[in-house]
């Protein structure tokens, strides 16, 4: 029997000042299907989402529910049209019950008042047909983060909804709560509902989908049933590459060998929910790449080296020597630095100076009773102005009057200022112009050449076989290739980072 199409949105476009977000998209989502939305950062995923459920005013095409054309003016109109969503960060209340929960807002009553016992009879029957091991009076505070998440994809299901979108559900959950949460969409799928399931993890999507809509660039790349998509063909389209005519780039760096005894060293090295244990080696002159779509664990991996986020398992060493690194400041006093891949959250201090930006993490490094003078700071910040030709007005102009990559070249500059032995750099070139990515790659070779271990993050594989001698392979959390030599070609590359069989 055919399944019967509940969402179809057609022609979506969505403009934001400057930004084409959308164009003429097309999405449709069958009765008790899942339907994995893909596609990297800035794909589209999120604004097609939000202009479904009514956060973003529909602008240009039309979406129908069961053949009836609707717009949502709020999320609460797109809830009345049987609606759901279920954000990655739960937004329940943790201070009451999981039965209270289940029915904010619609409680039972009997003579004016909440009828508690009904209320907490109905969550039991709900969680049982849910299969939620989880009692109605507990608090919700006391429950995992994954039974907080089933509990809200409950109340959805409980309000009837026909279509649940679930918004990267398992980037916080281990592998136990990853399956009990596809046990529970396999049952809701039984009973008729539609699933849109936003993720980055390859792996899942082709343990629980039935089809994968791919968006690039704000545009639709194309829907396919899942059978029909090799794991190698899904990298290539949300990456754009046509896999036929990958070239390969060689660089000179690539050719050297490494002596001696590694900077850093990394034994089973992991964070909890984050990055799973993994070993890693680093020596003098080396450039490393990590590579892997988004949200397979390349920052995560430098972030639990550096102490962004403590490492909870593993051993570390810094030339040859036993390390605990527990917050940044360590690593930094350890010959490290890091530029982290969100420059406009995590790099640069807005209201300062290009100079005070500059010289901020060295004086941090010092300490408060080591203060650099005025004399010290205008040269340092004249130094790096002048090496990196960051363009600005004067070393007193505030950064952020600035473009992002002279912005980005500000944090590179701040951090070479530290003289690092070990230096992270997390898409140091992302979002900024060709003439100033290419100048940032030769920087980096330049630095590899005077002896410095850099890694190097992007999601431009091409820019990472210039740059690169040796890259480490990141899929749903776990570094699953080193690949070096010969092996550094796009189609090596593609297929470690896709993994698995090719489902033909």
């Amino acid at each position: 029997m055919e399944q019967k199409t509940v969402l179809k949105m057609s022609g979506i476009s969505q403009t934001f000042p400057g930004v084409k977000a959308l164009q003429k998209v097309n999405f449709s989502l069958l009765e008790g299907e899942i339907h994995a939305l893909m596609g990297e950062n800035g794909a589209g995923k999120s604004t097609l989402i939000k202009v479904l459920t009514g956060v973003y005013e529909l602008q240009e095409g039309t979406i129908e529910m069961e053949g009836k054309q609707i717009v949502n003016h709020s999320p609460q109109d797109a809830q009345n049209q049987g609606i759901s969503t279920v954000y990655q960060e739960v937004n329940l209340c943790p201070n009451l019950t999981v039965g209270e929960n289940l029915f904010i807002g619609r409680e039972p009553r009997k003579f004016g008042m909440i009828d508690w016992k009904t209320m907490n009879k109905k969550a039991g029957k709900l969680l049982e047909s849910l299969d939620i091991q989880v009692a109605p009076t507990q608090l919700l505070e006391e429950c995992s983060v994954a039974i907080q998440q089933m509990i809200a994809i409950a109340r959805a299901v409980d309000m009837e909804c026909k279509v649940l979108i679930l918004d990267e559900p398992t980037s916080s959950l281990d592998d136990v709560e990853v399956e009990k949460l596809f046990t529970l969409m396999r049952r809701l799928r039984e009973k008729g509902v539609g699933i849109v399931f936003v993720t980055h993890f390859l792996e899942q999507v082709y343990e629980v989908c039935d089809r994968i809509t791919v968006l690039r660039n704000g545009e639709l790349v194309g829907a396919y049933e899942i059978k029909d998509l090799p794991r190698v063909m899904l990298v290539a389209k949300m990456m754009g590459k046509d896999f036929d005519d990958l070239e390969d780039i060689k660089s000179g760096h690539l050719e050297q060998k490494f002596e001696g005894e590694p900077v850093i060293e990394a034994k089973g090295i992991g964070h909890k929910g984050t990055i799973h244990p993994f070993d890693f080696t680093i020596k003098k002159g080396e450039v490393i790449g990590l590579t892997g779509l988004l949200g397979s664990g390349r920052s995560e991996m430098v972030r639990s080296i550096y102490g962004a986020d403590k490492a909870d398992s593993g051993t570390l060493k810094v030339n040859g020597k036993e390390v605990k690194i527990n917050k940044p400041l360590d690593a930094m006093k350890l010959g490290m630095a890091y530029l982290p891949e969100d420059r406009k959250v995590d790099g640069i201090i807005a209201d300062l100076s290009v100079r005070e930006n500059i010289i901020i993490a060295l004086q941090a490094k010092k300490g408060m009773f080591h203060l650099m003078s005025r004399k010290e700071m205008e040269e340092a910040a004249d130094k790096y102005i002048d090496m990196l030709r960051i363009k600005t007005a004067s070393r007193e102009t505030p950064i952020k009057s600035l473009s992002g990559g002279n912005q980005q070249k500000v944090i590179l500059g701040r951090w070479l200022l530290t003289n690092p032995e070990y230096l992270i750099l997390d898409e140091p070139t992302r979002g900024i112009d060709i003439g100033t990515k290419t100048e940032i790659q030769k920087l980096v070779l330049e630095l590899a050449d005077q002896g410095m271990a850099v890694t190097f993050i992007s999601s431009e594989i091409e820019e990472m076989l210039r740059t690169c001698s040796r890259m480490d392979v990141l899929r749903d959390g776990k570094k699953v290739g080193e690949l070096s030599g010969d092996e550094l070609r796009q189609e090596v590359i593609m297929k470690t980072i896709a993994g698995g069989e090719d489902h033909e």
